[in-house]
This record gives structure tokens, C-alpha cells and sequence, in this order.
């Protein structure tokens, strides 16, 4: 067992990609301290994008960011399968399920989200969410002996999950309370195309109802809706969001509002302790605290959390958000920081795909595009320099 005052070095909680970018950029940047990746996980640390689609679709089954190979020959230790369960700032040391406690110099965390449950669900099998290549596995394994399936949630997880069913030969109902989906993220007009593209498929969309409870022996066998219709289901996923892994810090001094409380450079209240990823809240150039849970904002938010934490000079360069999700054969790509309130442009339609312009206060803010990669990316400077919409649509 180690004991606290033995171990020092910087530790990072997690197994995901924050944790192997973040440990990939101290060495790069020549910290040749003692490195421990702590995850509660047995896998070494994975990206997670796969786990709705190629892994769900058997496709793939390695998501591994890095080979363990890897991790020797940059002398990281790794703690799987045993959980943080408790952080002491004063005395700089963290708790895991094993008992152990790791003291530590500094301290990374990023530890992620937990999905969300439906608490007033019965234990029933077949009834799965996603998060955890464990939970893709299990939901591959279902998936294979499903024909009947309801996904309740239509947000990204719901629809890559409704696209990844529907390949596998699933009929897939898609339940959401919102009027579309994405509809809180992208808003209505988009969220139209997104279940015009759903439809074509062979997705029976349900919007503006919820789910009232399910049902079965055993095994799940019928969802009941909110307005008392009934659906045959072998396969319900719950992909109705998360929310950040912070329970292991209370007691703390860390402080935690809708994840990890940041400055700009990735510091929370606690010295010596920073946070990336999804669950980390940063402070964003405007002053405004914003928890992003996108795959590029973690790589940019190692690049400045690395220097920061070994006193070097952090980067000031504006980055512009970017995320993505594949959906059958569209890959709808967003850029900017679009709101589901802000007036939507429709530049680009053609029945399937599709580019869309985001105004705010006569600014283009953000560009959503489906299936049009190189008309999405291209915005990239306009987005970052404020560009007046008028501009954008001469």
C-alpha cells in the first residue's frame, strides 16, 4: 500500500482522453516528475466518441488512446480499476476505492460525467445507457439479439445510438420531450433536418412526449409514453445526459457548480489542484464560467493547463469550440458556440444535407453544417474574428 508523504508527483484522475492528453503534454513539455493516471476503470484510458457508433456496430473493439507500451517508456504508472473516493488539499492527498491514498504535488482532475438514470425505472434487463466502453459492450451485446428498440433521449448519445440501431437492423423508436431533436443545443430549425434525416432512415420519431414507465417480466418488454401509447421494446437506452463526476470531492475544498470550478488556466480553489475535460467549468475570455463537452476542447485545454501548472507561459491563442457527430452517412459538424435561441440562417439544403448560419447581436457565432465538412471548417477564421452576418450573407 502506498502512504501519503511517499508518493509526490502529479496525479491525474481519470481514464479518458483528459487524462492521456494532459500526461501526454507534461512530457512533451519535459516534466520528468513521478506521473500516475488514476481510473476507475480497468481499461487503459480511451476515447469515447466510438462507443455510440463503431464499437456499438462491432466495428471496432479497441479504443485504447494509447498502447500500454506507451505509458512505460514515458514511466506512467497506472491505478485502473480503483476509483478517487476521497481528495485532502490540505494535506494534498487522494483516497482510492483500495484504500491507498497517493499524496501528490499537483493534482489533475478529470474524471468526466456519469450518465443520467431514470430512477423510477424497475431493474429490468435490456434496459442499458451509455457511457463506458463496459456499457457499449453490453449494449452491443443486446443490440445482437434486439429487434425492437426505444431510445429514450434525443440529444447526440440518443441520435448516434438511433443512427448506430438502425444499421444494425433494429426498428428504433426515438423518444424526446423537446419539439425536435437537439433541439436545447441547436434549436428547432435545425433539429428538423436532424429528424427529416432520422425518418429517411427509418426512425419513428416521437417529440413533445415523454416516457410515463416500462414494462416487463424479467426483461423489458413494452415503453409506455406520456400519452398512453405503447411501444414494443427488447431495448430501451437512456440517453437523457450526465452529469460531472465531482460526488468523490465532497468534502473538499474544491469548489463545484455544474462541475469543477476553473479559472481561465484550468486552477480551481484548491491549490495545486486543476481540472480539464468534460467535467471541468472554465472561465472563458468573457469572463463567464463554461463547461464544455466537446472532444477538440479537451486537446486545447491541456495545452494551456500543462504550462500554467510548470510555470511557464500559458498560450493566449482564441479558440474556436468545434464538435461533431455521426449520423448514418452525415457527419454534422458544428463550429462556434451556437445557441438553440439565436436566429438560425439556412445558407445550404439539398433533402439531406445541409449548412446553417447562427446570428447573435448581427454577429456570426457559430456555423452547423450536415454532410458539407469543408463549407463548415472554412468559417473557422469568420466565427473567431466576429464577423458581421451581413457579411457572411452577400
Amino acid at each position: 500500500m502506498t502512504s501519503a508523504g511517499v508518493t509526490k508527483g502529479i496525479v491525474i484522475v481519470g481514464g479518458g482522453l483528459g487524462a492521456a492528453r494532459t500526461a501526454e503534454q507534461l512530457r512533451r513539455a519535459g516534466y520528468a516528475g513521478r506521473l500516475t493516471i488514476v481510473s476507475d476503470e480497468v481499461h487503459l484510458p480511451y476515447d469515447r466518441p466510438p462507443l455510440s457508433k463503431e464499437v456499438l456496430r462491432s466495428e471496432v473493439d479497441d479504443v485504447a488512446l494509447k498502447p500500454r507500451e506507451w505509458y512505460d517508456e514515458n514511466d506512467i504508472t497506472l491505478r485502473l480499476g480503483s476509483a478517487a473516493t476521497g481528495l485532502d488539499t490540505a494535506a494534498q492527498t487522494v483516497t482510492l476505492a483500495d484504500g491507498s491514498v497517493l499524496g501528490y504535488d499537483e493534482l489533475v482532475i478529470a474524471t468526466g460525467l456519469v450518465p443520467k438514470r431514470i430512477p423510477t425505472f424497475p431493474d429490468l434487463d435490456g434496459i442499458r445507457v451509455l457511457r463506458s466502453f463496459d456499457e457499449s459492450m453490453a449494449l452491443r451485446a443486446h443490440a445482437s439479439a434486439a429487434t425492437h428498440a426505444v431510445v429514450i433521449g434525443a440529444g447526440f448519445i440518443g441520435c448516434e445510438v438511433a443512427a448506430s440501431l438502425r444499421g444494425l437492423g433494429v426498428d428504433v423508436v426515438l423518444v424526446e420531450p423537446q419539439p425536435t431533436p437537439l433541439a436545447a443545443v441547436l434549436g428547432e430549425q435545425i433539429g428538423a433536418l436532424v429528424t427529416r434525416l432520422h425518418c429517411a432512415e427509418g426512425v419513428d420519431v416521437r417529440t413533445g412526449v415523454g416516457v410515463a414507465e416500462v414494462r416487463g417480466n424479467g426483461h423489458v418488454d413494452t415503453v409506455v409514453l406520456t400519452d398512453g401509447s405503447e411501444l414494443r421494446a427488447d431495448l430501451v437506452v437512456v440517453g437523457i445526459g450526465s452529469h460531472p463526476a465531482t460526488d468523490w470531492l465532497q468534502g473538499s475544498s474544491v469548489q463545484v457548480d455544474n462541475g469543477v470550478i476553473c479559472d481561465e488556466a484550468g486552477r480551481t480553489s484548491a491549490p495545486n489542484v486543476w481540472a480539464v475535460g468534460d467535467v471541468a467549468s472554465w472561465r472563458d475570455r468573457m469572463g463567464h464560467q463554461a463547461r464544455v463537452e466537446h472532444w477538440s476542447n479537451v486537446a486545447d485545454q491541456a495545452r494551456v493547463v500543462v504550462p500554467a501548472m510548470l510555470g511557464a507561459d500559458v498560450p493566449s491563442n482564441v479558440v474556436v469550440p468545434y464538435f461533431w457527430s455521426d449520423q448514418y452517412d452525415v457527419k454534422i459538424q458544428c463550429l462556434g458556440e451556437p445557441h438553440a435561441t439565436d436566429i438560425v440562417h439556412l445558407i445550404e439544403d439539398d433533402g439531406r444535407k445541409f449548412l446553417a448560419y447562427y446570428e447573435r447581436d448581427g454577429v456570426l457565432v457559430g456555423v452547423v453544417g450536415g454532410g458539407l465538412p469543408g463549407k463548415v471548417m472554412k468559417t473557422r477564421a469568420k466565427i473567431a474574428a466576429g464577423t458581421p452576418i451581413s457579411e457572411m450573407l452577400d
